[in-house]
């Protein structure tokens, strides 16, 4: 029987999104970063000045206009100005060079390139920046000749701006490529909408709340956690970066009251030097996604806050998924229950669902889904069918609806028949004192059809074990599934979206290639 969240009762109106901080205290603090903040009331004319201005240049609604840009307020402005305008916002990793840049601009058909001026060198070097219909906007530009950012965001304009086809693409975001080349996740105005009801009701904000979203606003998880926010009225931290200096200092000025971060910043954040548990004293909630937590990691996080991860699952295609209830019970290990508005089918390969306690495929329906990824209908009708999308994940839930993360489908190793997760595996190497971050990857094995080659990196100021030592370790704890190899890296290959990427390494494991 599929598993089904708390019904939403309706979506959020995007055209509204800033009505309850305007209506709650309009010259309060609606944006924050370290040494710069914006009110609700400047945050407003600063996207209508924007959409206006987007307009006036010549692009019209369902133009798509790209963005590469840093965690700016400025890139939160530029989103909601798209959103007024009828442009489509077409998003790209910060992490994109100019092969990447070319094709997520090609797929989209972008007409403009919003692009911060750091990036001038390597747009330099792209194909297609360069030849783009209504060209670039550059922001922070030190150069009057070009058209800036900050000059279109300031200046008022007097033209009417159009109502928005609700249905209609709003958004394309990239997929992390992880398990193929990344596809453009299509969401109109009416799924982001969902989305973000969803996000706001899962995580349970307020107007009372300070959220400090923790990842890049150029990945669906910054975007939907920034914008849910303001949606009801709370205060957003815009960390710049996400190393532990930064994060530190968000915590410590802007005393959030909810975090939201990937395990590879937690893991940097926890075992900082500075860090200490007063820095965290003013979070009630602190919600980590994208990949499985280590359990190591959940524990020393524990020890120097008090306070329990809250793991949650999602998609670019979904949005939230599941989420263990912040005022309810958080299991560890679990990626919660099924988050509101959504519904969940565990089922197996002949499409059937699955018994309690059993893997299988995860698939998802809820009025959040994509609209279909952008000119790839083979692609779209391959993952969606009759409202159902096929996740390619592997879960299990257990008697009380709490979702336990398995692997992916397309990543699971099988070991003489026997399929092994390569997070098992990783969660077992992280247990090591001395093992920094792990990845799980298997080579082709005559006699066993996969083995497992495991990439580790190591702390430090810890002393390397060898690598039989290591086997042993890990074999203690997951018997047959233990890495038969394993190299040391001195730093790990991670995706657009904070995951250990498996793809890069499946292409530097070797069946013959060994460290000790």
């Amino acid at each position: 029987m599929p598993l089904t969240g708390t019904p939403l009762a309706a979506p959020v109106r995007t055209a509204d999104l800033l009505r309850r901080g305007l209506e709650s205290g309009a010259d309060s603090p609606a944006l924050v970063t370290l040494g710069s903040r914006m009110t609700w009331r400047e945050l407003d004319a600063a996207a209508t000045n924007l959409a206006g201005n987007l307009l006036a240049l010549g692009l019209r609604p369902g133009d798509r206009i790209a963005s590469l840009m840093p965690n700016r307020i400025g890139l939160l402005i530029h989103y909601i100005a798209c959103m007024r305008a009828g442009l489509v916002a077409v998003l790209l990793n910060y992490r994109y060079m100019p092969p990447e840049i070319d094709r997520a601009l090609e797929v989209s058909g972008a007409a403009m390139l919003l692009a911060h001026a750091e990036r001038d060198r390597d747009l330099a070097g792209s194909r297609l920046a360069g030849r783009l219909k209504y060209g670039q906007i550059t922001f922070e530009a030190h150069e009057d000749r070009r058209t800036s950012f900050e000059a279109l965001a300031a200046a008022p304009t007097g033209s009417g701006l159009p109502t928005p086809d609700p249905t209609a693409a709003a958004f394309i975001l990239f997929t992390s490529g992880s398990t193929g080349p990344a596809k453009g996740v299509s969401h109109s105005l009416e799924s982001i909408g969902w989305l973000l009801a969803s996000t706001a009701a899962g995580w349970e904000l307020s107007g009372r709340d300070v959220v400090l979203p923790g990842s890049s606003l150029s990945h669906l998880g910054g975007l939907a956690r920034s914008l849910a926010a303001l949606s009801v009225g709370a205060r957003v931290l815009v960390a710049k970066t996400f190393d532990d200096h930064e994060l530190l200092n968000m915590l410590r000025e802007g005393r959030p009251t909810v975090l939201g971060i990937l395990p590879a910043a937690l893991s940097s954040l926890v075992r900082s030097r500075s860090a200490v548990r007063q820095d965290f004293h003013s979070l009630r909630l602190c919600v980590c996604s994208s990949d499985r937590v280590p359990r190591q990691l959940a524990r020393e996080f524990t020890e120097l806050t008090s306070l329990l991860i809250n793991e949650s699952f999602g998609m670019t295609e979904a949005g939230l998924i599941a989420i263990n209830p912040p005022s309810g019970t958080i299991k560890q290990g679990s990626v919660g229950r099924v988050a509101p508005g959504t519904t969940l089918s565990i089922r197996d390969r002949d499409g059937k669902e699955v018994p309690t306690g059993d893997q299988g495929v995860l698939w998802v329906k809820s009025q959040s889904l994509t609209i279909g990824y952008w000119n790839d209908a083979t692609a779209t009708v391959a993952t969606i069918s009759d409202g159902w999308l096929d996740t390619g994940d592997i879960m299990r839930a257990d008697r009380d609806g709490y979702l336990y993360f398995c692997g992916r489908k397309k990543q699971i190793i099988v070991y003489d028949g026997s399929n092994i997760a390569p997070q098992e595996v990783e969660e077992a190497l992280l247990e090591h004192d001395a093992v920094e971050s792990a990845g799980v990857v298997g080579v082709p094995d005559l006699l066993h059809g996969e083995k497992v080659c495991a990439f580790v990196t190591i702390r430090e100021s810890a002393v390397r074990p060898t690598m039989q030592a290591l086997i042993e370790f890990t074999r203690a704890r997951v018997g047959y599934k233990a890495p038969e190899t394993i190299v040391f890296l001195k730093e790990m290959p991670f995706s657009s979206a904070g995951k250990v990427d498996r793809t890069v390494l499946k292409r530097m494991a070797a069946p013959d290639r060994s460290a000790g």
